[in-house]
């Protein structure tokens, strides 16, 4: 910003003290400190105003292109989408996906069937204290 060295510094600071007198110094510079922040907070005021600005011109400048690419479509498809649409290859055709679907419920039917055998194996714990204390002493000792 200001290319200020230090030879420059000191001697503004020797002419301050000189001129104002190391007296009213503090005084001095708590002023200028005061409206030095005041110059600050204003132009970032200013700035701030100027940014808001900026985005909104850029904003009715997207909503414009945005207006004049939907006419364009509107207008390329006069009656909304075709009844045929062109295919991609993003979706699979219909007898493709009739495959899966029977995979996925075979995969199921095991899952089922095998979450039923872990049950069995496994039973529950008991979920009250006075089934778990019925438990402990039904169980067999050790």
């Amino acid at each position: 910003m200001f290319d200020i060295g230090p030879s420059e510094l000191l001697l503004i600071v020797i002419v301050a003290v000189v001129v104002i007198g190391p007296k009213d110094l503090p005084l001095a510079l708590r002023t200028a400190g005061r409206w030095i922040g005041k110059m600050r907070k204003l132009s970032g005021h200013f700035r701030s105003g100027l940014d808001a600005m900026v985005r909104e011109a850029e904003l009715e400048d997207m909503e414009k292109k945005w207006k004049a690419q939907n006419e364009k479509i509107m207008r390329d498809h006069p009656e909304g989408a075709p009844a045929e649409m062109e295919r991609t290859g993003a979706w699979p055709a219909a007898k493709a996906e009739a495959k899966p679907v029977a995979a996925e419920a075979q995969v199921e039917q095991v899952r089922a069937s095998e979450y039923a055998e872990a049950a069995a194996l496994n039973p529950p714990a008991p979920t009250t204290p006075a089934a778990a204390a019925q438990d402990d002493l039904t169980a067999p000792k050790s």
